[in-house]
């Protein structure tokens, strides 16, 4: 972990100020986007990123809420603007916090690899388009009765004699502002200065059709105060906590695995884990959404030059500073301008090239991605995360099981290289075979490794199989039955098997299952330091074997 400075650097308070500022009107977008108070999300912004500065092994990863947090928020019964509904997204908030830390004290950094491309961007992709719809309403004025969000979308659609125009314009400029001023030398601060400029014109135009934030939620004057979560809502909670921790969680490893540090160093992965279920804790506590690594956030502090830690504290002090003394002029804001933004967001979110990619990779991929996209925009959202779990654990066991391949070795006398060849559908008799295999061995493979094994026949009697285990460390009950299978159907033929290379682990696990006893212990030879050294013992066995077929340390 890079060393902790004592005071900010200019580039780090010019950082934080612009992020700072960026925050306001974004926390309380992330607020509306998840069907909660608009300022939950500005209270999950402020702790997050505090709580994410002090805790995470990256120096500058933004820990705050995400359009993909705030997405499956939304889709969590229970959890909305109300008082009770405030308690149970402290709840969701607590136990997602008590997740990630768990996962990071549990170094399950390594985890996210396992998730595949396809199956993520699915799911972005319809993340992107469920934030568009989401946003319809306050985008329109006009709030449908249809209880999905694709059947809302297709009734505000035919509804356009319903939509309060002043709404829509302030929407369109506001997405229109942001896109020309994101061009100028504002850059990202063009975010605010484009709701400011829209809420502003509303304000002072008078159009009262147009809501604000303060239609909505009152932004208090100062910290909220601490709430404790209910945890007789916890157990009903498990299932989308773990959702919101999965997302988060790969959303963090993004982030740690191409922000560097200072320093030049990547972060741990697992310590970001730890630091964001910290930030989950304290966000929770002070009433705010679920919270997570940034990449939004965390670019736009790398672009502005941030160096450090502070630029992190500065962004928290100066919200804090906001909610102090101006959650008036905060609460001016207007619905449709955060509406625009979040529209902005889900564009940007949208991600053409990924889709391209992968649909040019294959059916399967492309049926994978295809599958996450629909389950996502149909589904609530914590099941269809659960689902691209399992579909991504599925594709894995898939790919791991078919890649299993085993070769022949032949042994030429004086040549100190062997030959690699498929190996013999049927045993001949009086030959030695020796088998190599390539890929994991596991329950799923194991069934593809026992169809590659030469069959033995009335003709195989005296031939001899070593197969080679060298750099396999777990074979498992489902495996070691395969090889169990296959020495008994050598034996009836009048045919042997050797083991060479077997490791220490893998000789207990034949010895507790009593396959050691079945084999005979003089047919499985240990790996040493010295590689080639158990298999020239396991041709010596072989030949001894050969010529005594009724010795008694053999298998028939």
């Amino acid at each position: 972990m890079s060393p902790r400075p004592t005071r900010p650097q200019g580039k780090d308070a010019a950082a934080g100020l612009l992020l700072g500022l960026s925050n306001v009107p974004g926390g309380l977008a992330m607020g509306v986007l998840a069907g909660v108070s608009p300022v939950s999300g500005l209270y999950g912004y402020l702790f997050g990123t505090l709580a994410g500065a002090v805790a995470t092994s990256s120096v500058l990863m933004s820990v705050q809420g995400t359009a993909a947090l705030a997405v499956l928020v939304s889709d969590v019964p229970g959890v909305d603007a109300s008082a009770a509904g405030l308690t149970t997204l402290v709840t969701l908030t607590v136990i997602t916090g008590l997740i990630m830390l768990a996962a990071g004290l549990a170094r399950a950094g390594s985890v996210v690899r396992f998730v595949p491309h396809s199956v993520v961007t699915g799911f972005v992709n319809a993340v992107a388009v469920t934030i568009v719809l989401s946003q319809l309403a306050e985008f329109t004025g006009y709030r449908s009765p249809e209880g999905n969000r694709v059947a809302r979308a297709i009734d505000t659609a035919a509804t356009v004699a319903s939509y309060d125009w002043p709404t829509v314009v302030a929407a369109v400029m506001t997405m229109a502002l942001i896109f020309a001023l994101g061009r100028t030398r504002l850059g990202a601060f063009g975010m605010v200065v484009a709701i400011v400029a829209v809420s502003a014109v509303i304000e002072v135009g008078g159009v009262n059709s147009v809501r604000q934030v303060a239609d909505v939620a009152e932004i208090p004057a100062g910290i909220p105060s601490p709430d404790l979560p209910d945890l007789s809502l916890a157990l009903g909670l498990l299932l989308p906590a773990l959702s919101l921790a999965f997302v988060a969680l790969i959303q963090g490893a993004a982030i740690s695995q191409s922000v560097p540090n200072p320093d030049g160093d990547y972060p741990d992965v697992s310590g970001d884990f730890r630091g964001q279920g910290a930030a989950n804790l304290v966000a929770g506590v002070f009433q705010g959404m679920p919270v997570g690594g940034s990449m939004s956030a965390t670019g736009l502090l790398t672009a502005a030059g941030a160096r450090s830690r502070w630029a992190n504290v500065v962004a928290g002090a100066v919200m804090l500073l906001v909610i102090m003394f101006f959650s008036g002029v905060a609460s001016l804001i207007a619905m449709p301008a955060l509406a625009g933004l979040l529209t902005v967001v889900g564009i940007r979110t949208f991600r053409i090239d990924n889709v391209a990619m992968v649909w040019r990779t294959g059916g399967t991929q492309a049926s994978v991605m295809a599958v996450t996209f629909l389950l996502t925009i149909a589904a609530p959202l914590q099941f269809a995360v659960l689902a691209g779990v399992g579909i991504s654990v599925a594709l894995f066991v898939v790919r791991q099981s078919n890649k299993v391949i085993v070769h022949r070795w032949l042994l030429a006398p004086g040549d100190p290289f062997p030959k690699e060849v498929p190996p013999p559908t049927e045993l001949a008799a009086d030959e030695v075979v020796v088998l190599t295999t390539y890929g994991s061995l596991f329950f799923a493979s194991a069934p593809i490794f026992e169809g590659q094994l030469p069959k033995a026949t009335a003709d195989s009697r005296h031939a001899v199989v070593v197969i080679r285990l060298r750099g396999k460390e777990d074979l498992g009950s489902t495996f070691i039955s395969v090889i169990s299978r296959y020495q008994r159907s050598l034996v009836s033929a009048g045919a042997f098997l050797v083991l060479a290379g077997v490791s220490d682990r893998v000789e207990r696990q034949l010895r507790g299952t009593g396959a050691m006893q079945q084999l005979g212990e003089a047919n499985v030879f240990s790996a040493t330091e010295s590689v080639g050294e158990s298999l020239s013992r396991a041709l010596r066995r072989a030949d001894t074997l050969r010529a005594s077929p009724t010795d008694e340390d053999g298998q028939s």
